[in-house]
């Protein structure tokens, strides 16, 4: 009877870490250096007014992610698969957008790892960018590499939150300011364009699937996991959402003082007024932290939507995840900044985001996929919401693929 209880004990432990690790998997994805840079000069810009933005790409963000994390979980599908089913077709086409939109991303994730190096240690960035992305392959060199995944995230996700709120209480913003305004912002048209760019930047592409890919894997699938699969989702976005707070509010103290922020790096600049020297190191370590949990979660997704491609990819997708991730190291260290690919990822995730979510909020409704399961009208009135949103910043964002071949 004891050893029956401590297989389940031991079950029960490695179904948490897995819980944990989807969720932390999740929010480091959506908050990679990208985000920080974005948040930075947006902040800069719009002021408290920010706030605003912060709220509503957060609401957005909980309609996509609590769509996608229950259909997938109920359904043990992954998104690709579940696209297949809808439109036979469809999910490799789905899966190539993601692929190419993640290696884009991961050059840049790449860099950004490499950048907070340099913070730190003033060292070369191009041997900062080598450095960076072996350690990335390491982690997928372990024969269970899962679990490690899943307590390096949860680890450097608490870093980010630990410094970030230090930062933001050390330079005391003006919180009564942005709390007012984030409810009544001024002129909130205005707001509509850093809603959509961020929104893109934290729940596009792989992010929307990184969480609920990592369950599969787990197999904490079916119905009768829900109640622990909405868990895991909701703390994800908790996560990201605190993260995203205090990282607003560590810059608006800035700002509020008529600091300038230095553009080739505005969170930087942002940190190392606030708090100094340190504080400038410490940004360093943000930086380092969010890009390469970013650089896990991007290959470690990204592979997972492109091994449906063929059998091959799937029994070998340890080597296509190290190949990924040496891919994007490699062109980092040779180009250097690659601005247009990164302006190009940017729109692949502001393109296939409505495309994912409709996909998802279709399977809801089908039995073949989720079988007994009843989707919450409310949740599914909410998707078709962000779909709206999003098509509209997927059609802005052809604007920008435009002008890269125009």
């Amino acid at each position: 009877m004891s050893s029956k209880q401590d297989i389940k004990k031991g079950k029960n432990s490695k179904n948490m870490t897995a819980l944990l690790g989807a969720a932390f998997i999740m929010a480091t994805s959506a908050i990679g250096p990208g985000f920080l840079t974005q948040t930075a000069t947006f902040t800069e810009t719009y002021k408290a007014n920010f706030g605003f933005v912060v709220l509503m790409t957060t609401i957005l963000f909980i309609g996509a992610q609590l769509n996608v994390w229950r259909v997938i979980g109920v359904s043990g599908l992954r998104g690709q698969d579940i696209a297949n089913k809808i439109l036979p077709g469809l999910g490799y086409f789905i899966a190539i957008l993601v692929g190419l939109g993640g290696l884009a991303f991961n050059i840049g994730n790449v860099g950004g790892a490499a950048l907070g190096l340099n913070v730190m240690f003033n060292i070369d960035v191009t041997f900062a960018t080598v450095v960076c992305g072996i350690l990335g392959i390491v982690i997928f060199l372990f024969k269970d590499s899962g679990p490690i995944i899943d307590k390096f995230t949860r680890i450097l996700a608490i870093v980010v939150i630990v410094i970030v709120g230090y930062v933001a209480v050390i330079n005391k913003p003006p919180v009564g300011d942005a709390i007012y305004r984030t409810f009544v912002p001024e002129n909130p048209t205005s707001l509509f364009f850093p809603i959509i760019t961020l929104l893109g930047g934290s729940v596009g592409g792989y992010i929307t699937f990184a969480g609920g890919h990592r369950l599969i894997d787990a197999n904490i699938v079916g119905e009768e996991n829900l109640k622990d699969i909405t868990k895991s989702s909701l703390l994800g976005i908790s996560v990201a959402t605190a993260v995203r707070i205090l990282l607003f509010l560590a810059i608006l103290a800035v700002v509020y003082q008529g600091v300038e922020l230095d553009p080739s790096n505005p969170a930087a600049s942002a940190f190392k007024y606030g708090a100094g020297e340190l504080g400038y190191k410490f940004f360093g370590l943000v930086l380092w932290s969010a890009a390469i949990t970013s650089v896990v979660g991007a290959a470690y997704t990204s592979v997972s939507f492109l091994k449906t491609l063929h059998p091959f990819i799937q029994k070998h997708e340890k080597s296509f995840i190290i190949g990924f991730i040496a891919t994007s190291t490699l062109i980092m260290a040779l180009i250097g900044k690659p601005a247009t690919l990164l302006v190009l990822a940017g729109s692949l995730n502001g393109l296939i985001l409505p495309i994912t979510l409709g996909v998802i909020l279709i399977a809801s409704k089908k039995k073949e996929i989720v079988g007994e399961y009843k989707h919450p009208k409310w949740l599914f009135i909410f998707g078709i919401i962000v779909v709206a949103i999003t098509a509209i910043g997927g059609i802005i964002s052809l604007q920008d693929i435009a002008k890269l071949f125009g």
